[in-house]
């Protein structure tokens, strides 16, 4: 589940488990129903967990989760001085969008092909390597990344395109944003793939403090314009943000979807009360989660499972849960288009 300064702590997903999805008790193997579901008086009737290999993300309608589109932060001295690096990473993001990127983390976490051999193949797929191979003869820069797969072969995909116009460059796993952030600010990094809500809340917590207003919503144009001078003040700069989301979403199993003609979490609760959900321990009590999907659509749990890191998507394939927290890049997602 993520959290306000988007600490990652995603593993590698094994063929069968999905493994982006959430965090629980350790040691538990998820929770036991204590009760049966059941669906809220004169409310939609309670409908049960239908099992299946294939995950479906349900749209998120009314605009739950905050925007975490993709899209490069660059050190703002590298932009002055190379304004090529922004127009080859906005490039990039234009490339991108959530289908591609679940693809993408599948070859990596899935198929086990390595980001940099996954990096190459997209950057010739869509052509974006440098007309001008000589931009960036002379200068070095290294893309920075956080320790986990997604943002890795990100960082490849930047460095490939940038090295197609001259640069030299290396991807460099850093860590956590606390890390590579000051990195970035001092221009040992020249840029990172970033999170555009996750950037905007962790930056205004930073110049503003930590009780200041949020300044992330759902709609992505909001958050790049609110993220933007915040961005400037730490002396960084945001590219173009991609299509490309990687933020909490809840999934079904495929058959429930059909079976239940759902697209959306509005259909989701509009046809179904008392469902089972999976999630971290702290759902309950989160609004990005089960307070979330109560409050925002009205949708009626009739129990809630907790289990840990990795074994949501397993849970919800199983049939011992409806609809399950998930994170909506995951790479064993089926694609949404």
């Amino acid at each position: 589940m993520r959290t306000s300064t988007r600490t990652r702590s995603l593993g590698v997903l094994a063929a069968v488990v999905l493994t982006l999805g959430a965090c629980g008790t350790p040691g538990s193997g998820g929770g036991q129903a204590e009760t049966e579901p059941t669906s809220a008086a004169g409310g939609p009737p309670a409908c049960a967990p239908v099992a299946g290999e294939t995950l479906v993300v349900l749209e998120d309608d009314k605009g739950l989760q905050n925007a975490d589109n993709v899209l490069p932060a660059v050190n703002a001295q590298v932009a002055a001085e190379h304004p090529t690096v922004l127009e080859l990473l906005d490039a990039v993001s234009a490339a991108l969008d959530t289908d591609r990127l679940i693809e993408l983390n599948r070859a990596v976490d899935v198929e086990r092909r390595t980001s940099a051999e996954v990096a190459q193949d997209f950057v010739a797929e869509k052509s974006l390597a440098a007309t001008d191979a000589t931009a960036g003869a002379g200068t070095t820069l290294t893309v920075g990344a956080a320790n986990f797969s997604e943002s890795i072969t990100l960082a490849e995909i930047y460095a490939a395109v940038l090295r197609s116009a001259g640069f030299a460059t290396e991807a460099r796993t850093i860590g956590a944003r606390e890390t590579y952030l000051p990195a970035l600010q001092s221009g040992e990094v020249a840029v990172v793939p970033e999170y555009a809500a996750t950037l905007a809340t962790f930056l205004n917590g930073q110049v503003n403090g930590a009780d200041a207003p949020p300044v992330a919503s759902s709609d992505v144009d909001e958050t790049v314009a609110a993220l933007t001078p915040l961005a400037a003040e730490s002396g960084l700069v945001v590219g173009a943000p991609s299509e490309a989301q990687d933020q909490n979403a809840f999934a079904v199993t495929a058959e429930f979807a059909a079976e239940h003609g759902l697209e959306t979490l509005s259909d989701l609760a509009a046809s179904c009360g008392g469902v089972v959900l999976a999630g971290p321990p702290e759902c309950p009590e989160r609004p990005f989660c089960q307070i979330g999907l109560e409050e925002t659509y009205g949708l009626s749990v009739g129990e809630f499972k907790s289990y840990d890191f990795a074994l949501i998507g397993q849970a919800v394939r199983q049939g011992d849960a409806a609809v399950g927290l998930v994170t909506s890049s995951d790479g064993s997602l089926a694609p949404r288009g």
